[in-house]
């Protein structure tokens, strides 16, 4: 097969992968045939901390796979069109993008073949030879495969930015359901260890101001989300454990998507996108503003609610909390304010300081007033019962005639009207 063809295949094929955080932006075009065009090559883009966009190359180094499970295109039962990179072919292929500017990295996955132990020795080939041969210094993600064995996770912690392992459903029951092959035991085991090593690396580069040598970015997984039962309690407190045990960098959510000949124990529909965006604010909070996963559902409404984000449904069922004065609040309780982020909170506890916060201080601050008004005091407001002067404040925070169910439905929840 030609590779072009290959790339064709196999590149369309990794697109189900979320865990290398694909910004799903097309790529270059060059000319009415497309010479020079990274469109349809597997071209994805990633985001570091500092905001950076890094174009990747993100593809399979084969669709084969002995694996039958239920959610994936790739399956052993699946029908469609198989193709395999040789380690050569792929190093080549990588270079050459490189070389074009056209990418600045590279996202490796595989279906099984052989052997885990067999498949993950291919893997680490790519990236060995790219990193020894060709002193390749870009970014390398490596998809890693839990049976294989641990020395084999050690080398590609070796020569890998970042390992991950996707456990792609939030409990074994429902592994055992789509996946049987999987165990959630073994795939947190690997998960252990990795930690293990990263944090051994971090340890011994720390004296020395070095950049770690095992996986410095971290490791990262995904879950599938809505191809079976498991509510959004469950798939936090997944993604909870997760981030406290094995240290995760990123949990990442993929909403599940009808794949052709799929079995019956799969749904007819995609799950909505919405849900999967939900699914990444709570976990935002999580990670960054002091919220625990139970927190964020209850056990009558174990799934998030679609119509509004994580923080203002939290915000509306604990209504005594609020309103808070910013002037005088601790970081944990103004972190709770919905429309206050983190950048924001650090700088009213800057400003605070040096004098009292005011509105006009928070517009400069460009805190979005129309959704924090509701939750807040300040020395010149403070939200009053429903009347003429609370109907004046809607109006100054939103337009008439623009007022949403979410902005009246604070007001209404934080004057007991709820």
């Amino acid at each position: 097969m030609e590779i072009a063809a290959k790339l064709s295949i196999l590149a369309d094929a990794a697109k189900y992968d979320a865990s290398c955080s694909s910004s799903g932006a097309k790529g270059r075009k060059g000319g009415p045939k497309g010479l020079g065009s990274t469109e349809g090559t597997g071209i994805c883009h990633s985001y570091t901390p500092d905001g950076r966009c890094v174009s990747l190359l993100k593809v399979l180094l084969t669709n084969y796979c002995i694996y039958d499970c239920q959610y994936c295109i790739n399956r052993r039962s699946s029908d469609v069109t198989r193709a395999r990179f040789k380690v050569d072919e792929l190093v080549s292929l990588v270079l050459d993008f490189y070389r074009r500017n056209y990418i600045e990295g590279l996202f490796l996955s595989s279906g099984i073949i052989r052997t885990p132990d067999y498949t993950m020795e291919q893997l680490i080939g790519v990236a060995k030879t790219l990193r020894r041969e060709h002193g390749f210094a870009g970014y390398i993600h490596l998809k890693t495969i839990p049976d294989a064995s641990p020395e084999l996770l050690d080398e590609a912690g070796r020569w890998a930015d970042r390992l991950s392992i996707n456990v792609e459903l939030p409990t074994q029951e429902n592994l055992d359901r789509l996946a049987p092959e999987k165990q959630l035991v073994q795939i947190t085991g690997a998960m252990g260890r990795m930690k293990e090593r990263i944090a051994e690396a971090k340890a011994d580069a720390a004296p020395r101001g070095r950049l770690p040598v095992f996986a410095p970015a971290g490791q990262s997984t995904q879950m599938i989300v809505g191809a079976t039962d498991a509510t959004d309690t469950t798939i936090l407190h997944t993604a909870s454990e997760l981030y406290s045990g094995p240290q995760l960098r990123r949990v990442y959510y993929s909403g599940f998507s009808p794949i052709p000949d799929s079995s019956a124990a799969l749904p007819l529909i995609p799950t909505p996108l919405i849900r999967e965006h939900r699914l990444y604010q709570a976990d935002w909070l999580m990670r960054f503003y002091g919220f625990e996963a139970r927190e964020l559902t209850t056990a009558q409404a174990p799934n998030l609610e679609l119509g509004v984000d994580p923080k203002t449904a939290w915000a509306l069922r604990n209504r005594e909390r609020f309103p808070v004065d910013v002037n005088r609040a601790e970081r944990e309780d103004l972190l709770r304010i919905p429309g206050l982020g983190t950048r924001n909170v650090k700088r009213i506890l800057a400003a605070r300081k040096w004098h009292r916060i005011r509105l006009a201080d928070l517009a400069r601050m460009r805190v979005p007033l129309r959704r924090a008004l509701p939750f807040i005091v300040t020395d010149d407001h403070r939200p009053r019962l429903l009347g003429p002067d609370s109907l004046d404040l809607r109006d100054r925070i939103a337009p008439r005639g623009a007022q949403t169910d979410l902005f009246e439905t604070a007001f209404a929840a934080l004057h007991g009207e709820l």
